[in-house]
């Protein structure tokens, strides 16, 4: 064990011992004993920011006839079902029997006949919410000429724990979906942990499954397909309906999605690994893999395939493998975008929903040649749309709903200037550019521009050379700034907002909360959201060129983004602060350690010490691939990036958040940099928010987050310094 764990741990001995006297006079704060100046005026921002609809999950019938698509409402999340392009004639689905009823309701998917659509609901048939999901069907009939629909209601499981993600077997006969027995919390690495208590790793482990059930079943126990010994984050139905094809690992899951393997398995039989990255020598060797596509003729497995930080966030090549094993070939070597989601549509062509610069496009791709062979190739058409803007059907990243012979995709998209609503594309059609070249379905929410527009400021994409890479990230102008008229003389402060991943990136979506560049554009910031080397958008390569390098050349990229604002907009090079989650928590911790160019920082769930965060916590199997080897056999590539062995360096005073249940950022890793700051007499603060995970899920919590880094800004950030 190195000098550098040794001391570590001793300060985390020291630092954690106080945690529940810090929890305590922590949460009589958030109870109201103080409350800020601001929160009055952030209450009514985050009021309005909020105002419109809430889109959730759409779905296209297989015909193209129907949409049903998810809303929010005061009773909470209601299904509707309509006749593409007339979702305005929209029929409600529910379990429930009142109206007024609070209950969930979600993730739809229709059945192969375009007649029934499978959806979750915790309302029981009588109308009250119980808190449990289950399995429904609603048989639809009607619309077109026959008038409006009708629905009939069945249930289909009585389950007792988690289920997610239905999906309709081919044949129409049965359903899939991802089953956790009697779950405590919800599956994944997100959730807060649990207390920790028994046996670590072996007491209380939970396994999600697949389990499935039949079409004509009535309140019936979920039967398990897979076996115990392996937690599955992901499947697919081959066409058959005979097998089912699945990214699975050992238990415990919200660990070990990084070292995930493919696997098939016939129903009623034995899974059997397709493909292991562990056990490839090749260029997939140690990676992440996702989106398991298997081809109409059932012979080969198409997947996602690269470096991933996070399940759910994805990014790489498309790969495809022989469905009984074997080599996988690049389909998209050097491709300069990130494809995040696939589907076939026939056995020679692919539809790729991918990320490219800080747009969202859709592309189809044709594979000529042994699709497994070494000298395959493919061939890429005019993207179908590229928008910069996010979009998404509510299934998976970048997921898009289409019919079955691929004439229509239906999807909800959003941008900083554009409030969620509902449009579909068509490959067949040349589409113009921009959301207004789609075919909008939906107007739900065009009063939630307002007349001035969006209570935030404008939005552009900016673009910068730094060390042989073209970065891009989002400029976010303070709300009513006009770069045509800038005021005479006056400078303002800015932001610079990190993303978490650090696989991932800032996309142009509508609304906001804490620590959102929207927010405090709102609030008369500049805010600067850089994409740089490590973030998905331009390719595989461009992805991976912070691998043991963290804090380094992605921080010369933001540090060149920022010059390039200053060279071309008011920003007062005096008043610039530094912020971000997760792995943006970690950038602001080290971006202090190496510069003082930053008056101001607020760390949000960051990372100080490599070497310590490597045994505290949950998810050290995502370490390995981006440094090289575990931290005990090359503890040097883990201290070069640790903002610790860099604290004597720091002047800017730095707010630390974090939850105290946090299983991918532990809470004692803000423990240790607020330890140390306060140890070198820098500025500092730490709050910790009881009951709360790495995404936090209380709007209370969130709030107090954003008004204490508002009030962090303005009294080390002041106007005139």
């Amino acid at each position: 064990m190195s000098k550098g764990i040794n001391r570590s741990v001793l300060q985390q001995v020291a630092t954690v011992a106080a945690a529940a006297l810090f929890l305590a006079s922590s949460a009589a704060l958030l109870n109201g004993q103080e409350i800020s100046p601001l929160r009055s005026k952030v209450d009514t921002l985050l009021k309005d920011m909020g105002g419109g609809k809430h889109l959730g999950p759409v779905a296209i019938s297989p015909d193209g006839a129907l949409v049903a698509f998810v809303h929010g409402t005061p009773e909470g999340m209601r299904i509707d079902v309509a006749p593409f392009g007339s979702l305005e004639a929209a029929t409600r689905v529910s379990a429930a029997t009142k109206d007024d009823t609070h209950c969930g309701e979600s993730s739809i998917a229709w059945a192969p006949d375009s007649h029934r659509l499978a959806f979750l609901s915790s309302c029981l048939s009588g109308g009250e919410s119980r808190g449990q999901e289950d399995v429904f069907i609603a048989a639809i009939s009607g619309g077109g000429d026959a008038g409006k629909l009708t629905t009939k209601i069945s249930q289909l499981t009585a389950a007792k724990g988690e289920v997610g993600y239905p999906a309709w077997a081919p044949d129409g006969t049965k359903l899939a979906f991802l089953y956790v027995a009697g779950a405590t919390r919800a599956a994944g690495a997100l959730a807060a942990m649990k207390p920790w208590a028994g046996v670590i790793g072996e007491d209380g482990v939970e396994v999600q499954r697949i389990a499935e059930v039949a079409a004509t079943s009535e309140k019936a126990t979920p039967q398990f397909v897979t076996p115990d010994r392996l937690h599955v984050y992901e499947f697919d139905w081959r066409r058959d309906s005979g097998a089912l094809a699945y990214v699975a690992a050992n238990p415990p899951g919200e660990n070990n999605w990084w070292v995930a393997k493919i696997y098939s398995q016939e129903l009623g039989g034995q899974p059997k690994a397709v493909y292991a990255p562990a056990d490839d020598p090749g260029p997939m060797h140690g990676l992440q893999i996702a989106v398991p596509r298997w081809s109409p003729d059932g012979q080969v497995i198409a997947f996602i395939g690269g470096l991933m930080s996070d399940q759910g966030s994805t990014g790489g090549d498309v790969w495809v493998v022989s469905a009984n094993g074997g080599e996988p070939r690049d389909l998209t070597p050097s491709r300069p975008a990130s494809p995040a989601w696939i589907e076939w549509a026939d056995d020679e062509h692919l539809f790729l929903s991918e990320q490219y610069g800080g747009n969202s496009q859709l592309v189809r791709m044709r594979i000529q040649g042994d699709r497994t062979a070494a000298g395959v190739s493919t061939n890429f058409a005019s993207p179908v749309f590229t928008l910069p803007a996010s979009v998404g059907d509510g299934r998976m990243s970048h997921s898009l709903s289409c019919t079955r012979d691929h004439s229509i995709f239906v999807f909800t998209a959003s941008s900083f200037d554009h409030p969620p609503e509902i449009f579909a594309a068509k490959p067949s059609v040349t589409m113009a550019p921009g959301l207004e070249g789609l075919i909008q379905l939906t107007h739900l929410n065009e009063d939630a521009i307002g007349r001035d527009g969006p209570v935030w400021g404008k939005t552009i994409s900016m673009h910068w050379k730094n060390e042989g890479f073209n970065v891009q990230g989002w400029l976010h102008f303070p709300k009513g700034f006009d770069p045509s008229k800038p005021e005479s003389g006056k400078k303002y402060p800015m932001i610079v907002l990190v993303h978490g991943g650090p696989s991932a990136s800032t996309q142009s979506r509508w609304g906001g909360g804490y620590l959102s560049g929207t927010t405090f554009s709102a609030l008369g910031y500049f805010v600067l959201e850089p994409n740089p080397r490590g973030s998905y958008g331009q390719g595989e390569a461009f992805t991976a060129a912070n691998r043991k390098d963290f804090g380094y050349g992605d921080l010369r990229d933001i540090l060149a983004g920022m010059d390039s604002v200053l060279a071309k907009y008011p920003v007062d090079a005096n008043r610039i602060g530094l912020t971000g989650w997760s792995y943006g928590g970690f950038m602001t911790m080290f971006g202090v350690t190496q510069t003082s160019r930053f008056r101001a920082a607020v760390a949000g769930a960051g990372i100080a010490n490599w070497q310590s965060y490597y045994g505290e916590n949950s998810i050290d199997q995502w370490m390995t691939p981006f440094f090289g080897a575990s931290v005990y056999k090359d503890p040097a590539v883990y201290a070069k990036s640790s903002a610790i062995h860099f604290i004597d360096k720091v002047k800017t005073p730095t707010l630390v958040v974090v939850g105290d249940r946090d299983g991918e950022c532990p809470a004692p890793q803000s423990f240790e940099f607020w330890h140390a700051l306060r140890d070198e007499q820098v500025p500092t603060q730490l709050v910790v928010y009881p009951n709360e995970g790495h995404g936090f899920v209380s709007a209370e919590h969130r709030t107090d987050v954003l008004v204490r880094s508002l009030e962090w800004f303005a009294k080390y950030m002041p106007e005139g310094k």
